[in-house]
């Protein structure tokens, strides 16, 4: 229980120091008009109150991330807690902080844009095909996730079908209708509903005397009931992603930088709302490990682990049963609300992410009603298709492209600091770092290459994966270098 707490600890001063040294490299300036306040137009551009900014935020790149992510990781160990802490601090927030506020910077607009202005039109075309099929598998997937749900507690009659069209009906309202208008009431409220169920859920964890494991040598070990075909490294690192560092995340900060009225809100809202998302990771894991052991048990993970094989790793019902345990029938209301309502309010903002991310490719106006029908009929249409195929093979690239989206923005942060004079090691380290993650993962992992084998005691795909970023590290130098002596060159 001391790591946990510890942990916990480490998160909070991470915000006020890392945070803090974070927005003064950045040189967040309260004197710069925001795009909320130059571009109004009522409908994406709305200047909103910080605290409700960082609401929305939270449960637009939480949902849930940071509660299903956190129990799967938890079955590799305590090891995780170290992977959220030190994720959260020095990889997510900064990448969460960097696409909010360059958004904020050029206009609110969107991650392939940005991407594109500091790695190239061709990573700009790419990251607009990409991050478009990314946001529309997000809100598919969590648009079946509920309506199979609510199936499930309501009537015969109403069927997964019905519940298809409700959620969608709700997708469409919250994509075309002004931010401030459904988003902007709704969300604060789930969102406050989320961390009182975390909140809630640890403090009984400390209360009631839950065996959270600690952070030691000999539990910094892969515990998954899989290790041999499970290696800590790298699939630990894709398995918790929302809780530590998500791509997923910079597809949403846009939504809240047409929204923020002063850029000395940005770490409050961008790397403070990455923070409040890795407590919540840190609390689900430590539940996770603790729970199936009971108050003063042994083998929380390992118990774990059977638990999880036994019900075929179903995380909804982990959730379930912690809650109701932990908070009573309060907990269960909760759990219920989290499980359903929280991938709704992913899923939508995913879709309005997709119509600003191609308004923006081609220049589209989205203040009038028809335009926002233009790019979002297709959406809906496409999205709603791929409700009835299964498309589960491809969803398993979800997480590695998840990861490999984030390792992109990092690099492009880190050409921005280098252009404006900065130390770019703020974002070109976890950029490496989570290079080689993506790389070694899609080497070593069944629905990648699928590649075991070792030279010594080390895999192939770690190897791999050190190599090429390496190269990957040694192309960014250059091109830094490049970019200084053209600079040079021009003031000569």
């Amino acid at each position: 229980m001391v790591s946990f707490i510890i942990s916990v600890i480490a998160l909070i001063l991470g915000y006020f120091i890392y945070g803090k040294i974070v927005e003064k490299i950045f040189g967040a300036d309260e004197n710069i008009k925001t795009p909320a306040v130059r571009l109004e137009d009522g409908v994406d551009f709305v200047p909103l109150p910080a605290w409700k900014i960082f609401l929305i935020q939270f449960l637009n790149i939480a949902g849930l991330g940071p509660i299903f992510g956190a129990i799967l990781g938890a079955m590799f160990g305590p090891a995780a807690f170290l992977w959220i802490v030190f994720g959260s601090i020095f990889a997510g927030g900064v990448h969460d902080y960097f696409s909010g506020m360059l958004s904020i910077r050029h206009d609110g607009a969107s991650i392939p844009e940005i991407v594109g202005k500091y790695l190239g039109n061709g990573f700009r075309q790419f990251m607009r095909v990409f991050s478009v099929v990314l946001l529309i598998l997000v809100g598919v997937v969590f648009v079946t996730g509920p309506a199979g749900l609510l199936a499930g507690l309501t009537p015969e009659k109403l069927n997964v079908t019905f519940w298809l069209y409700v959620i969608f009906a709700y997708y469409i309202l919250a994509t075309l209708l002004p931010i401030d208008k459904l988003i902007g009431k709704i969300y604060p409220l789930f969102g406050i509903c989320l961390l009182i169920m975390a909140l809630g859920v640890g403090g009984m964890l400390i209360i009631k005397g839950y065996p959270i494991p600690e952070i030691t040598p000999t539990n910094l070990r892969n515990m998954h009931v899989n290790g041999a075909t499970t290696p800590l490294f790298p699939v630990l690192f894709v398995t918790i992603a929302c809780g530590a560092i998500s791509g997923f995340h910079s597809t949403q900060s846009p939504l809240m930088a047409r929204c923020v009225t002063s850029e000395k809100q940005g770490r409050s809202i961008f790397y403070g709302s990455m923070i409040a998302e890795g407590i919540v990771a840190l609390i689900w894991a430590a539940a996770a490990m603790s729970f199936f052991a009971g108050p003063g048990g042994t083998d929380g993970v390992a118990k774990l682990n059977e638990a999880m094989v036994a019900n075929k790793s179903n995380t909804a019902w982990v959730v379930s049963i912690v809650c109701n345990s932990l908070l009573g029938k309060v907990g269960g209301a909760l759990a219920i609300l989290g499980v359903v309502a929280c991938p709704v309010t992913s899923g939508d903002t995913a879709f309005r992410s997709a119509r600003l991310t191609i308004a923006d490719s081609i220049n589209y106006k989205q203040d009038k009603i028809k335009n926002r029908l233009i790019i979002s009929i297709p959406l809906f249409v496409i999205g709603f298709i791929l409700t009835k195929v299964d498309f589960t093979i491809i969803w398993r690239y979800f997480a590695w492209s998840n990861q490999s989206l984030a390792t992109v923005v990092l690099w492009a942060s880190a050409v921005y600091l280098n252009h404006i004079k900065k130390p770019h090691f703020l974002a070109s380290i976890p950029a490496a770092f989570m290079t080689v993650v993506s790389i070694s993962y899609i080497i070593v992992a069944p629905e990648g290459f699928g590649i075991t084998s070792s030279i010594g005691s080390i895999p192939i795909g770690n190897i791999a994966g050190v190599i090429a970023t390496i190269i990957i590290y040694g192309l960014f130098l250059m091109k830094i270098s490049n970019n200084k002596s053209i600079n040079e060159t021009k003031k000569a």
